[in-house]
């Protein structure tokens, strides 16, 4: 008898029993496979790749725990129940039965998907680390164009385009956003919500087009769960801050499509637009924010006297007492950083530019920002505007109290979390280039030239390194290559001192051992030779030494186990692909800086 005989009519064992194809789950399901495929997306069930494949290896699995989860799902049987729906409604239009149809039409069986969302995230903290796809879902559909006959309803984009500006409402007002990127693909956004870092991608704002080689269903499903749980997501956020949910905007506002300022506004004073107690509510939180930076100066200054009464041997309850009074502090500092950044800055934006991101950056980091067109805030004859952001060659008229710059100005300034020069932004000149805050530039191995100066720059705003006083950027770069060079040359100095000392000191052992001048001079004319022969040896010993090491990782690499030597080969071809694309960047900016300077000299 075999050993892994089963007689017939067992219970079977191991993978059979804990796997099941996708053919078997949807004939044990009694779906259709485009239901049991909507099913499996609102529920959260994925296939699953069992180490043994009973079946075959072009077959889907699913673990049979999760197809019995799906068996006595409620939404099963409505379902079934819109099925049969559809089928009445049919049968009434084929016998002509007008009245009957529009009876159905009228009332067509509906489902909730408020359950799913508490059976899929038990806590809020796990609906947050879920909203990246959910978020980038949302902004993708709300950029698309709201037409009837199309193959996504109207009503649906306007309900993604209201919750995605809820949503930024919400990021602008807390201060949440921390990083942003412009790339081919769109407008990357990273904030963080209650200590979770979300992630999300904006499309641009062009015109989109519906291609007939995507399955809308499958991300019209995917939609309608995100769309429950951002909905959520944003009612458990305005809660938090003691805002109304959902939030009721001003017509006129909404009319003229200026959705994100309207719900900025409606957050600024947490009541219905046109409330006479919401006058001055962006002053009142301009004097709150002043009182919280004066009571920290004061809770310093009771620190510091607190130390000189405590006794010195009680080094402990201080330190309590700083922890408890610093702690805020300590995890809000970036949170300040980001909140003053354009604190005192007014901008206007030229129609050119991206309003919709504008509009949601720079209230984010404290500025104050007005369009042009209907509804804006204040209009460009404004004196106290003190940036305008631009993005054509030539204006009809210049205001000298104010600087033009480019919108890649906003974005560099919120990525480096400090006012930038706008020399370089200014309008008809090529921006500096814009670097991705998602890189990390040291694990890369290549440290780009502008990331640098960014780097002496942030040093210099803390104080850790002041720039010296007259001198602009190149001439700090000047001064710092001068400073290297110098450091070179005493160093080089320092090295031939010290190989003349050495020489002295074994002349003069040799003269101790009463060796003649003569065989000192034969060995000083030998001394090349010497050299070369202790060059050939230390060549030598370094070959060896490598050959050695080589020899011994080929010794630990065939005594590793497959697993794990597939995955060392892994990281050596990831890390000699990292090697040749620092080197190929390398290149390309030694052959960039070749060509400027022959642009200069010609």
């Amino acid at each position: 008898m075999p050993k892994h005989y089963r007689p017939a009519g067992k219970k079977k064992e191991g993978n059979a029993a804990k796997y099941i194809t996708r053919t078997k789950a949807v004939s044990y399901l009694q779906i259709s496979l485009a239901v049991f495929r909507k099913l499996c997306i609102l529920k959260g069930v994925f296939p699953r790749e069992p180490k043994k494949k009973v079946e075959g290896n072009h077959k889907t699995y699913y673990h049979m725990k999760d197809i019995a989860f799906l068996l006595h799902d409620p939404l099963i049987e409505k379902f079934r129940e819109i099925k049969v729906h559809r089928k009445k409604v049919k049968k009434a239009f084929a016998k002509k039965n007008k009245d009957l149809a529009d009876r159905l039409l009228n009332r067509p069986p509906s489902y909730k998907l408020d359950r799913l969302i508490i059976e899929r995230y038990p806590t809020f903290i796990d609906a947050l680390r879920d909203l990246d796809d959910c978020l980038t879902m949302v902004h993708l559909f709300a950029a698309l164009p709201a037409v009837e006959g199309e193959r996504v309803q109207v009503q649906r984009i306007h309900n993604c385009r209201r919750l995605s500006h809820e949503w930024q409402a919400y990021i602008s007002r807390t201060n949440s956003l921390r990083k942003t990127f412009i790339s081919v693909k769109g407008i990357y956004y990273q904030a963080e919500v209650q200590g979770q870092k979300i992630t999300w991608l904006t499309p641009h704002a062009l015109q989109q087009v519906l291609t007939d080689d995507v399955d809308f269903n499958v991300m019209l499903t995917f939609l309608e769960f995100y769309e429950t749980l951002l909905g959520f997501t944003n009612f458990k956020l305005y809660h938090s801050i003691n805002v109304n949910y959902p939030p009721i905007l001003d017509p006129r506002l909404e009319a003229l499509s200026a959705e994100l300022y309207a719900l900025s506004r409606y957050m600024s004073t947490g009541r219905l637009p046109g409330n006479p107690d919401s006058i001055g509510s962006i002053e009142d939180k301009e004097a709150e924010n002043d009182k919280e930076s004066s009571k920290t100066d004061e809770s310093e200054l009771r620190l510091a006297q607190l130390q000189h009464q405590l006794p010195a041997n009680e080094p402990g309850a201080l330190m309590h007492l700083v922890e408890e009074s610093t702690a805020d502090d300590t995890e809000n500092s970036d949170a300040k950083d980001c909140r003053s950044l354009f604190r005192n800055l007014k901008f206007y934006l030229s129609r050119e530019v991206p309003r919709e991101s504008l509009l949601f950056i720079i209230p984010a980091f404290g500025g104050t920002v007005s369009w042009e067109g209907e509804g804006a805030p204040f209009d460009e004859t404004d004196e106290d505007i003190t940036h305008q952001i631009v993005d054509r060659p030539t204006q009809s008229h210049l205001f000298l109290s104010r600087e033009y710059v480019q919108p890649q100005w906003i974005f560099d300034c919120v990525n480096a979390r400090l006012i930038l020069s706008s020399e370089d932004y200014t309008v008809g000149r090529v921006p500096p280039p814009h670097l991705s805050p998602f890189v990390d530039n040291d694990e890369e191995g290549y440290v780009p030239e502008y990331a640098e100066t960014i780097k002496r720059l942030q040093d210099a705003a803390k104080n850790k390194v002041l720039p010296l006083p007259g001198l602009g950027d190149e001439a700090q770069e000047n001064s710092v290559v001068e400073a290297r060079s110098e450091y070179n040359e005493v160093a080089e100095k320092k090295r031939k001192l010290e190989m003349l000392e050495k020489q002295y000191h074994e002349e003069l052992k040799l003269e101790i051992e009463g060796k003649t001048f003569s065989n000192v001079s034969n060995k000083k004319a030998d001394i090349p030779d010497d050299v070369d022969e202790n060059k050939s040896e230390e060549a030598n010993a370094g070959d060896s030494a490598k050959q050695a090491a080589d020899d011994a990782a080929e010794i630990s690499k065939s005594l590793m186990s497959k697993k794990k030597r597939g995955l060392l080969e892994a990281m050596e071809i990831g890390k000699e692909r990292k090697k040749s694309k620092v080197a190929l960047l390398n290149d390309r900016k030694k052959k960039a800086e070749s060509s400027a300077s022959a642009k200069k000299r010609s």
